[in-house]
């Protein structure tokens, strides 16, 4: 069975999407089949990987209501093993429908059923909020990866996320954990950066991954280009920075199935 990963964080441009689309290329490269499934309205991963967010006749949206099954949206992308669920904006109106129908927090779970067999990770980009959107992706998943800024408010975001995180496990998830805290756009030359990295490790330790992800301007460049970074430019630093990432996620799931 695959795992299901959310990559979520509700404070906006700490590079959710940049590792939701990165870390799945990378798991793919590694000779994984692989999901990514945009939960963002905005759609950005769906633009990241396939250059726009309109070529296409239907998104997540029918799938959480309803009208279509996973099967019926995969798109192929540039990556043999990395398929895709698209999103577009219609799915803001998804989150007022949802509030009107049953079990709503679980739709997303059910729909996943039929897709959990057939991949070896599926990848779940949340929008930058802890709306009902993201309250589905955290009933579904497995895991959560929650990308960290380093910035001087990261530590108040991560405490809201975690503490959101306590709270599904409680009411709908109880089997949700923390795949790891992930550091991004880290500057090395900065003393904030230090700090908020050496504070994190030290109160969260085992939960935080080795991997670190640096600014770096190839990481802003490949969305534009509709594709990751891997294939846009492997020798980067930020190319490498998500397969050691991918590795990291690949051996806790062997670690796991131990």
């Amino acid at each position: 069975m695959g795992s299901i990963i959310a990559v979520a964080n509700q404070k906006g441009g700490v590079g959710k999407t940049t590792t939701a689309i990165n870390l799945a290329a990378s798991l793919a490269v590694a000779d994984k089949k692989v999901l990514l499934i945009d939960v963002d309205p905005q759609g950005n991963t769906t633009s990241g990987l396939q250059g726009n967010r309109e070529g296409f006749s239907a998104s997540l949206y029918d799938v959480i209501l309803g009208e279509k099954k996973i099967g019926d949206i995969v798109l192929k992308t540039e990556l043999a093993g990395l398929d895709l669920i698209p999103a577009r904006v219609d799915l803001v109106g998804a989150e007022l429908e949802l509030v009107q129908l049953p079990q709503r927090e679980s739709l997303l779970k059910k729909a996943l059923q039929d897709a959990v067999g057939r991949y070896d990770y599926l990848i779940l980009d949340c929008p930058p909020s802890l709306g009902l959107l993201t309250l589905n992706a955290l009933t579904a998943a497995h895991s959560v990866i929650v990308p960290v800024q380093c910035e001087y408010y990261a530590m108040e975001g991560l405490g809201q996320l975690l503490k959101t995180v306590q709270r599904v496990r409680e009411s709908y998830n109880p089997g949700l954990k923390i795949e790891g805290i992930l550091f991004t756009m880290y500057d090395g030359r900065t003393n904030l950066s230090q700090q908020v990295v050496r504070e994190v490790r030290s109160y969260f330790k085992q939960q935080v991954f080795e991997s670190v992800v640096p600014r770096n301007v190839v990481l802003a460049e490949a969305p534009s280009h509709g594709r990751p970074v891997i294939l846009y430019n492997i020798d980067s630093v930020g190319a490498q920075a998500y397969l050691s990432l991918a590795r990291e996620v690949m051996t806790h799931a062997e670690k796991s199935a131990r």
